[in-house]
């Protein structure tokens, strides 16, 4: 009986904690990555609602009387903004969708432009879900 007792003290903290270590360590390593694409996603956000297309766009929505008629007000960012803004020679450009919403509505705010000095948008528009209207914002 003494001997049993001295064979598991003897066992190494590995021998005996090996079922919690394997799936511990598992876990550890999904939550990292997870951390990290959390992390660049929200780089890259943040980089898309800091830009001046994106700002400048927001206030053309939310001083548009049409838009707000049919969206309400507030009028706010609702989900993920997905595109591209990307500079090269001086010369900045954007392609981006912002989600919007309001207390009538959701809607998908697009926006196209270039950047030479001043932004010069080729496109600014609205798209409301409910009755598949397109409202241009580039239109006085």
């Amino acid at each position: 009986m003494e001997d049993s007792h001295d064979l598991r003290a003897k066992q190494s903290w590995l021998n005996r904690n090996w079922k919690w270590l394997i799936p511990s360590g598992c876990l550890t390593l999904i939550i990292l990555a997870a951390l990290f694409i959390g992390g660049i996603f929200y780089e890259v956000t943040s980089v898309l609602k800091d830009s001046e297309a994106y700002k400048e766009s927001m206030t053309a929505v939310q001083n548009n009387k049409l838009v707000v008629e049919r969206l309400g007000s507030p009028i706010e960012t609702d989900g993920i903004v997905s595109g591209s803004v990307t500079s090269s020679n001086n010369v900045r450009t954007c392609d981006v969708q912002v989600p919007i919403k309001g207390p009538k509505g959701k809607a998908t705010l697009f926006v196209v432009g270039e950047k030479r000095g001043k932004w010069k948008y080729s496109e600014m528009s609205v798209y409301i879900e409910k009755t598949n209207e397109k409202i241009d914002l580039l239109q006085p």
